[in-house]
Formats: structure tokens, C-alpha cells, sequence
């Protein structure tokens, strides 16, 4: 997952704001073009050779102008404030299992989150970094006998995505399990929030609208013990393998339930008679109405424009404008 974005928008009409993501926009400049890949933070930036393709769950997308990985919350500070003196725009990517890059690419430094601390503080009670597999994490709780996470199973994405997010399932929320987060300012100051000062709701977080934020580098989860942790976890995973495309390039759910009309997005999609329905290489799933598949080199126009179609035509069916899940990042 992706974890924050300001000031993006998803290109279809009209312009509509989406959540924020994980890019930061500091200025229209770029890294000088003659700027060597060794600099000052003594990081080894990759340029223009990187492929956004490879870091997300839809394999689609462009070069970044620079690249570079972190492994812990010092050095991701290091590099957020090397891009602000550059007047740098930066995105923190994790897994990449929510987000529409352009085939353009991005032009700016695209910093890949690898911090994947795991402390077991007491039972029951995990701090865990941003980077870490969600889907790994939540594997592991469960078959230690701990609820709360369940639902993780075969959720692609890092444990800071689900957080920033607020990812569920089977009437289970990330929101539920936190019992605090740590985070770092645009300006590399450290801060830990206790859950009771946080607002989570479907699929949102405060730090969706948190401006000063840079990225979430760990959170702490207590969880409650179950002796039916890993059997429920088990039902849940085979329930998903029944029901979406797990095996396929997707990135999960495109758009959001509507709230309060008790009926999903995927219902409305399937009843609109819309699985199968194709643009170029992007499809929509025809296991699953709400995932939209990457079946043959799909390009981001290819998915903006189903995407599209497919809101259009929910809309005109059953007057409900459906809202993007997932976040489109402008190239510039």
C-alpha cells in the first residue's frame, strides 16, 4: 500500500479529490539532471531506471525520477528531509497494492518503506514497523492464539498502509487492534499517538488528513486471546480464495461500499452487468465485480477508462456515484 498523497486527483469526469496517499509535493522543480545518485545523505538513489510496475500489486506504471529504500525510521527521516531542502516531491510507497501509477512514471523520489521491526512487547501486544507485511503479521498473531486480525490473511500490503488505510474484513477493522502509532513530521520530528487521540472510520484515518505527516514508521497492536484465532483466520482466507481473484494482478477493491444502503460496490457493479467488462488489458474481474484485473499489460489509461465506464454506468443504472478505494498518482 501506498500511505499518504496530498492534492491528487483522479482523472476522470469531473476532477474528482481523493484521499491522500503518501506523496508529498514540496515544488514543481525536480532533481537537477545532472545531480549524481550519490549525495549527501550517503543513500544511493537509483535514477530514472527504477519501474513503478514492480513495486505495486497492478504491475502498471512508469519510471521514477529517483529511487531509494529505508530500513528503519532514522533513515527514512534522513531522506524526507534531504528531498525538503531539494524542494523534492516524495511519495513513501510500501507494497503498492492500492494505488494506479501513470505510465509516465513519476517525477520525483519514490521512497520504498522496508522497515519491518517486530517486538513482541508482552502477550498479546506487538509493535510492529510500517514496512512490515500486513498479511504476514497477521498470519503470525493469529497462529500464536490472538484475535483482532484475522481478516490479514491474504491482504496484500504493510502494516503502515493498513493503519493510514483502515483496512477490513469480514466485519473485522485494523482500527480496532491498534493501541497506538508512531509517526514522523514532514520535518523529521518523531511522534506517538495513543489510539484514544485518533478518529478512524470506513476505510479512513486522521492520517489521511494530516499535513504535516511523512509516514507512520510503526504501530503497536494488542490483541485479545482466542482459542478459535487460527481456525476463524483459516475460514476467512478460504472464503477469499472462493470469492476474489487472489491469484491475478489486482489491487484489491477499487471503490469504496456506498455507506448506508447495504448493498456493496461489487453488487452494484455485477448487477450493472458489468463483470468481464474489458478495456485494452484491464478487466473487470468476473470472480469478483469490485476487482479490477491487469489480464494483458495493461496500461494506466486502460484502467482510468474502465474505471470510468464502470462509474458511469453503476451511476445511470442506480443514481450512486461510486468512490475510489484506490488512489491515482499524477506522474507531475
Amino acid at each position: 500500500m501506498a500511505s499518504h498523497m496530498t492534492n491528487y486527483q483522479f482523472p476522470l469526469k469531473p476532477p474528482r479529490k481523493l484521499r491522500s496517499c503518501h506523496v508529498q509535493s514540496r515544488s514543481s522543480c525536480s532533481f537537477n539532471k545532472q545531480e549524481p545518485a550519490q549525495n549527501s545523505t550517503g543513500f544511493q538513489f537509483i535514477r530514472r531506471k527504477k519501474l513503478l510496475s514492480d513495486l505495486t500489486t497492478w504491475g502498471i506504471g512508469g519510471p521514477c525520477n529517483y529511487f531509494v529504500q529505508v530500513f528503519d525510521p532514522t533513515q527514512l527521516v534522513s531522506v524526507v528531509r534531504y528531498c525538503n531542502e531539494q524542494s523534492m516531491r516524495f511519495m513513501i510507497l510500501g507494497k503498492g497494492s492500492n494505488c494506479l501509477f501513470d505510465d509516465m512514471g513519476f517525477d520525483g523520489c519514490v521512497i520504498l518503506n522496508r522497515i519491518e521491526l517486530l517486538e513482541k512487547i508482552e502477550s498479546g501486544v506487538y509493535r510492529v514497523g510500517s514496512g512490515y507485511p500486513f498479511n504476514r503479521f497477521g498470519v503470525m498473531s493469529a497462529n500464536e492464539g490472538f484475535s483482532g486480525l484475522e481478516f490479514a490473511a491474504g491482504v496484500p500490503g504493510t502494516v503502515g498502509g493498513a493503519a493510514y488505510m483502515n483496512a477490513g474484513a469480514n466485519g473485522q477493522e485494523t482500527a480496532a487492534a491498534i493501541d497506538s502509532i508512531e509517526i514522523i513530521t514532514n520535518e523529521g520530528e518523531s511522534k506517538m499517538l495513543k489510539r484514544r487521540e485518533l478518529t478512524f472510520g470506513y476505510r479512513s484515518s486522521p492520517f489521511q488528513e494530516m499535513k504535516d505527516l511523512a509516514s507512520i514508521t510503526a504501530v503497536t497492536f494488542r490483541l485479545k486471546f482466542s482459542k478459535t484465532a487460527r481456525e476463524m483466520q483459516q475460514e476467512y482466507l478460504a472464503r477469499r480464495w472462493r470469492t476474489q481473484p487472489l491469484g491475478q494482478r489486482s489491487a484489491g477493491s477499487v471503490f469504496r461500499n456506498p455507506s448506508s444502503m447495504g448493498v456493496s460496490a461489487a453488487e452494484l457493479i455485477e448487477k450493472s452487468g458489468l463483470k468481464g467488462l474489458r478495456v485494452g488489458g484491464a478487466m473487470v474481474s468476473n470472480k469478483h465485480a469490485n476487482f479490477f484485473i491487469n489480464c494483458d499489460s495493461a496500461t494506466s489509461q486502460d484502467m482510468l477508462e474502465l474505471i470510468g465506464l464502470v462509474k458511469d454506468a453503476v451511476n445511470q443504472k442506480f443514481g450512486v456515484e461510486l468512490k475510489e478505494e484506490i488512489l491515482y498518482i499524477h506522474p507531475s
